[in-house]
């Protein structure tokens, strides 16, 4: 764990995580009622990707050298919330336990860093 206080029980990332799944769940009524099934893993992915990529589009529109209509804070605010939504709903239909493997790979990441710092600044 990191230098900071061990993880509530139930994190925001907990809460995030249940949201997400049902606003999953109403997604797949409507697949169900018109596409007579719901979307596959890989229809998941790639909606996901689109909107990643978006993202990167987003924020050059947001420096100034790609224009688009409209708020680009607002669009930008809203496909980066969109893309933790594809990243819990993925996490979920491969078996991960997306809150539990964000605090797993922070406190990985951050023991990396600080080993790092450590070596570079004697």
């Amino acid at each position: 764990m990191s230098d900071h206080d061990a993880a509530p029980e139930y994190s925001a990332l907990d809460t995030a995580n249940s949201r997400a799944l049902q606003i999953r769940a109403l997604y797949e009524q409507i697949e169900q009622q018109v596409l007579g099934r719901t979307w596959t893993l890989p229809e998941l992915a790639v909606g996901f990707t689109h909107d990643a990529a978006y993202v990167g589009r987003l924020v050059l529109a947001a420096e100034g050298t790609w224009d688009i209509e409209g708020d680009k804070g607002a669009e930008l605010e809203h496909k980066l919330a969109e893309c933790l939504w594809w990243s819990f709903v993925l996490a979920e239909r491969l078996g991960i336990d997306a809150p539990r493997a964000f605090e797993d790979t922070m406190d990985r990441i951050e023991g990396g860093l600080r080993e790092t710092l450590r070596r570079i600044n004697p």
